[in-house]
């Protein structure tokens, strides 16, 4: 070899060796001292550019994505001089290895850890330890930090919700002052609503790993699925008063999850506690925190075969710079950041020091998923027909997740379990019906969504219990014991126009995609009706709730008006269907008082104090993103002065309104009710309106009955557990529908719905009790013994006439965290067609 190519590597490796020994620490780069102030997300985000800079031969930085309101999303790749060339190898090895890219991997596998930092916006140490965990890991001096990187890469991810993160740090940097004031009274400790947790829509970006509702999660775990790894760590803040929380997780795990994975979080314990046991800081695990619900930060990972684990450091938005507790101490920054850089070292040891077992042992789980799934039941059918809408918004999600299924191609007899019956029952497979079968690679997850009901083993839980995406997507599904292969690819091609200038288009109501482009013909000025009751024409039939979207009403709007209705109907992948003729062989004319005219409503929602942040939020994206329709957001300590009369509907989402809505502006909601207007008033506040004037809801009459002295002794220990008997923390009941009623247009005569509280309302005595519980409702999920019997005959879904206007009442929330795709079609149907 040339002598003068050894000298210029021998320069070059000098080079590098001093770029690191003279890397800036974040407290030198950015000049204050750990602990003393909150950086903002772009110092963050300018440290970690600095550093990948410094070390081009260790780091790689990556915009994966951006916020709602604009900030940069990254991640930063850490690995060793000898992994760093081989990174591309690395990833595209690992994928290889579980079967999720074509081919046979090159060489032996080094673990892949992933840390997220700051899910929750005001949970702001974790973007706040970033910086130096990113230090650390380049600190020539630090021996932990050489021995991680021999056998691991490293994945940092400085904050996955940078816009709740601005909002709690910049209201906090305005509110200290020089010195920080550790009174927990002082307004820095009293966060405003809606509070930094949430996004920019106010979701909870925690919930959404499996739903991938946001901007923020759809972008992240694109890159995520790139890489797999097998550790993710997942770092939060919780109440101010508890000490650190780290694996062992607590009880429910899933059935599901492995052997292997259950001893990997002893095994993280151990590690974890190291630290905290040298320098005596508190610290509990094996409570609170369980391993169920599919869409956390630690659940999601380890259902794609990682390990998942939360970490839970006392301080959260109460905290700010420092702050005393009941105990007389003061919890501060510093010590929070020294917690979470401790346990993010912690989990990377853990990983390194197994990291041959690791890569071992998820190989294997991928290769059981695809050779012997998990579960009884091995293949899922998904009936299409009259659900040509539903399926396609459901394969959009699959497709979302790179899951793999088919159509049938054939007709054959089988036997399965009904989700519909929630029995075993024969049926026919037909052609054209969707097949998923679970010998794929990430079959465990697939199976965990879609799964009947999820085993609880036990009732104390963290989150909702079930979310059978088949339920979610208002499906009628089967599940097998054996084996399907499905034929081929679907090959769906909506329904066009088949005349030029009809006198007609209709659009059969049945799914959230006809409600996208109801909402987008209204935006465009398309004069739209709707069929109160079904029919027949030119041979076509047609439920209640069609769309009928005359050309008589449109005319001003030219040639422009096919074009319109065709553009939209093919780019939001709905079936068109057109007529010659407006007289109907069965059923109304178009001329009809039975076909009416939908307007465009001008609707308000309702936010601020003593509203539900996330719930406030869902309905927001509900409209502003996912149905693009414009809508107005009225402070709640506005209503008063608010000219009502400037708006056709209002929606009180989840919350309470005892004090916005005090007596005189109850009056004057009433008021604007009789006199046309429409009030939309979801789970916790219809609580705001039972009893009172004029509102027909009731609760159910109490229990009148003494208690006894017996039942009066009851067991402290046993406080949780007698607590959660009157809780359903989210399970799905089968609900009795009167789908004659515009609320119900285009669903069957029942309707599975995801119940978040055990209300307990009377039926209307006079109003439409359009969905009710009646006796042995409960299909999946955990629901207490007194919850059940609350929720025994119960009013779920209903509306009543109020002078010309209308009350609807939904008691359990249909948009929640944007998941439960077919409640969205009833929420548009309390918007745009109830009392039109």
């Amino acid at each position: 070899m040339p002598k003068n190519f050894l000298l210029f590597a021998f320069l070059l490796l000098s080079i590098c060796a001093s770029a690191q020994s003279t890397l800036k620490s974040p407290e030198d780069f950015l000049n204050f001292k750990k602990g003393e102030r909150f950086l903002r997300h772009h110092q963050v985000v300018s440290y970690y550019e600095y550093v990948a800079q410094q070390n081009p031969n260790q780091v790689k930085l990556i915009q994966y994505g951006s916020t709602n309101e604009g900030r940069p999303l990254m991640i930063a790749i850490v690995a060793s001089p000898e992994n760093f060339p081989q990174l591309e190898e690395i990833r595209t090895n690992n994928l290889k290895s579980i079967g999720l890219m074509d081919g046979k991997p090159t060489k032996k596998q080094p673990a892949i850890a992933w840390l997220s930092y700051n899910v929750h916006g005001n949970e702001s140490c974790g973007t706040s330890t970033s910086p130096f965990t990113l230090y650390e890991l380049l600190n020539p001096n630090n021996e932990r930090s050489k021995a991680i990187l021999a056998n691991t890469v490293v994945i940092l991810d400085p904050s996955i919700n940078p816009d709740g993160y601005d909002r709690y740090v910049n209201w906090y940097n305005q509110k200290v002052g020089a010195v920080f004031n550790p009174n927990p009274a002082a307004i820095e400790h009293n966060e405003p609503w809606p509070g930094g947790r949430f996004n920019h829509y106010l979701f909870d970006l925690n919930r959404d790993w499996a739903w991938q509702t946001q901007k923020e999660t759809q972008e992240r775990l694109a890159v995520y699925r790139q890489w797999m790894p097998h550790l993710h760590a997942d770092f939060h803040e919780q109440g101010v008063e508890n000490p650190y929380y780290f694996a062992p997780s607590a009880k429910p795990y899933h059935e599901d999850i492995t052997g292997w994975q259950r001893e990997f979080q002893k095994i993280l314990g151990d590690y974890n506690k190291r630290d905290f046991d040298k320098n005596g800081w508190l610290y509990f695990s094996k409570e609170r925190f369980d391993l169920l619900y599919p869409s956390y930060g630690d659940t999601y990972p380890t259902y794609n075969g990682a390990f998942g684990m939360t970490y839970e450091q006392g301080g959260s938005g109460r905290a700010g710079l420092g702050v005393i507790k009941r105990d007389g101490d003061t919890l501060t920054l510093k010590q929070r950041i020294d917690h979470h850089l401790s346990t993010s070292f912690a989990c990377m040891e853990a990983i390194s020091a197994n990291a041959d077992k690791t890569v071992t042992e998820f190989i294997k789980f991928y290769d059981n998923a695809q050779k012997n799934p998990v579960g009884q039941y091995k293949s899922f059918i998904f009936k299409t027909k009259g659900n040509e809408s539903r399926t396609r918004e459901f394969l959009n999600y699959l497709d979302k997740e790179n899951f793999q299924y088919g159509v049938a191609g054939r007709s054959y007899l089988a036997s399965g379990y009904s989700y519909q019956d929630d029995k075993t029952a024969s049926f026919t497979i037909e052609p054209d019906d969707i097949i998923i079968n679970l010998y794929q690679p990430r079959s465990t997850l697939l199976k965990i969504l879609i799964e009947p009901k999820t085993m609880v083993e036990d009732s104390v839980t963290y989150d909702i219990t079930s979310w059978s995406l088949p339920y979610a997507y208002g499906l009628n599904a089967y599940a097998v014991k054996d084996k399907v292969v499905p034929a081929s690819k679907p090959q769906f091609v909506p329904q066009a126009s088949k005349i030029d200038k009809p006198y007609a288009y209709l659009v059969k109501w049945q799914a959230f995609s006809e409600l996208k482009l109801l909402a987008s013909l209204l935006k465009k000025g398309i004069k739209v009706r709707s069929a109160a009751k079904p029919f027949e024409i030119e041979n076509l039939a047609f439920n209640e709730g069609t769309l009928v979207i005359t050309r008589t009403g449109n005319e001003r709007l030219g040639d422009a008006f096919d074009k319109i209705v065709k553009a939209e109907a093919e780019r939001l992948q709905v079936n068109l269907y057109s007529v010659a003729t407006g007289m109907a062989s069965k059923g109304s004319d178009f001329g009809s008082d039975n076909v009416s005219y939908l307007k465009a409503p001008k609707v308000a929602i309702l936010a601020g104090d003593g509203v539900s942040p996330t719930a406030f939020g869902a309905t927001w994206h509900f409209f502003d993103k996912q149905i693009e329709y414009p809508v107005t957001i009225i402070g709640e300590n506005t209503l008063g002065n608010l000219d009502l009369a400037k708006f056709d509907v209002l929606i009180l989402t989840d919350g309470s309104y005892g004090k916005s809505l005090d007596e005189r502006n109850l009056s004057k909601v009433r008021e604007w009710i009789r006199a046309g207007g429409k009030l939309i008033a979801v789970q916790g506040a219809l609580n705001n309106l039972a009893g009172k004037d004029g509102f027909e809801l009731k609760h159910k009459d109490e229990d009148k009955k003494k208690e006894t002295d017996a039942s009066k002794l009851k067991i402290f220990a046993n406080a949780e557990r007698e607590s959660v008997s009157e809780e359903t923390p989210g399970s799905i009941y089968k609900l009795t529908m009167d789908n004659t009623h515009p609320l119900a247009f285009g669903y069957d005569k029942t309707y599975f719905s995801l119940v978040l509280e055990s209300s307990d309302f009377q039926y209307l005595s006079d109003g439409w009790n359009v969905g009710v519980t009646k006796n042995k409702d409960l299909v999946a999920g955990y629901a207490g013994a007194k919850a059940q019997e609350k929720l025994k005959n119960s009013l779920i879904f209903g509306t009543q006439d109020l002078g010309r206007g209308q009350v609807v009442y939904l008691a359990n929330d249909p948009v929640f965290r944007g998941f439960w795709q077919n409640g969205k079609l009833l929420f548009g149907n309390a918007v745009f067609v109830v009392g039109n």
